[in-house]
């Protein structure tokens, strides 16, 4: 069934705006993403491949052609790579973008309704998953690091879609502006929280730093690394990674930290009893086991050095960004409950507290898998 918002007359006509084979047969809604509105479109003629119809969230992404543009240009560099490679099968290896019709576009504008939309090809016989284990999340590990890899020497100059989405720099100005105002006037009941915060801006803002000085290179990164942003085949086996909406220049620490972030935590992001949060070292091992299998080969002693520091950035990050719509007034993030931003800001110290007190293991499994 086709969303309240969306009629099928409609899907049918964004439909047809695009350069398919095939005319347009039905349409159900597709996946559980909370960004973009996705359709999976079957086409009437059974010869003629499927396609994925997405409504783009220009709430979040206001610049769609720079979106596009960078989203084109990756797979672009990686269907090329893959064709050097003398790989088979590369329409399921990567993500087939679908241009208009009488134009080189990746996307269509209905000045009707005032929405943007995209198309890509259905890769058929391919599973996502949303639940990690320690299989998943080594294929992860090692999805994410090829596809950091195969982008390292891309000559394409990609744009950040969402400006300071991990700079920590710039979120941690944020909270230090909404304590100033203190609109809700929140402030002197998170004394504590914030103390443990400010107490750690020094440690967690050195990617930076080392940027500024030249040492910390940044990547084309993935910087939304979830286990259900991989595609596996029946057997299995890894296909592609999908989602490349936050596909831009980042540090190395924000897929790898950022995978760990959720995947590695016991609890759950809201977790009250904070006993059930802490960080799973089975996770971390087999993520840092694939990840390096896949980006040992070009990632430099200063990142590899640094990323058990990206497992602790990220929860950190996401307490600063918690803290800061708690002392706004909750305008950001959906709550469900009065407390509800800070329950997610104290979960989240409580998985930083257990990242540190597993640093030396950390550094030490890491070195022992560069080395063998």
């Amino acid at each position: 069934m086709i969303a309240k918002s969306e009629s099928m007359t409609n899907i049918s006509h964004v439909f047809s705006q695009f350069d398919t084979r095939g005319t347009f047969g039905c349409a159900q809604p597709l996946g559980e993403g909370l960004i973009n509105d996705t359709y999976l479109v079957r086409t009437a003629e059974r010869c003629c491949c499927d396609y994925v119809l997405q409504r783009i969230n220009t709430g979040i992404f206001s610049n769609v052609d720079m979106l596009q543009n960078n989203i084109m240009a990756v797979t672009r560099h990686i269907r090329h790579k893959l064709e050097a490679a003398g790989e088979h099968d590369i329409d399921r290896k990567v993500l087939t973008c679908v241009g208009l019709k009488n134009s080189d576009k990746t996307y269509y504008y209905d000045e009707a309704s005032g929405a943007y939309w995209r198309m890509t090809v259905f890769i058929p016989g391919a599973d996502s998953f949303n639940v990690v284990n320690r299989a998943l999340s080594r294929d992860a590990g090692m999805a994410f690091g090829h596809f950091q890899e195969m982008l390292v020497d891309i000559q394409d100059t990609l744009y950040e879609t969402i400006p300071n989405f991990h700079n920590i720099e710039f979120r941690l100005g944020q909270l230090r502006e909404a304590v100033e105002e203190d609109k809700a006037g929140r402030v002197n009941g998170v004394r504590c929280e914030l103390d443990a915060i400010e107490m750690r801006a020094a440690e967690m803002t050195i990617s930076e730093q080392l940027h500024r000085d030249g040492k910390l290179p940044k990547r084309i990164c993935h910087c939304d690394t979830k286990v259900n942003n991989v595609l596996f085949d029946n057997n299995g086996k890894v296909l592609c990674v999908i989602d490349l909406d936050t596909v831009m220049p980042s540090y190395v620490f924000s897929d790898y930290g950022d995978f760990l972030r959720t995947a590695a935590n016991t609890g759950a992001e809201d977790d009250r009893n904070l006993d059930n949060v802490s960080f799973n070292m089975d996770i971390f091992h087999a993520f840092t086991e694939g990840y390096l299998k896949s980006a040992a080969s070009f990632l430099l002693p200063v990142e590899t050095d640094n990323l058990p520091h990206a497992a602790a950035l990220f929860p950190y990050m996401q307490a600063v960004r918690f803290m800061t719509d708690y002392i706004n007034g909750d305008t950001y993030y959906k709550t469900q409950y009065p407390q509800h931003n800070l329950v997610r800001t104290r979960a989240q110290l409580k998985l930083l507290t257990d990242v540190e007190l597993h640093m030396p293991e950390m550094h030490d499994f890491i070195t022992g898998v560069l080395i063998r």
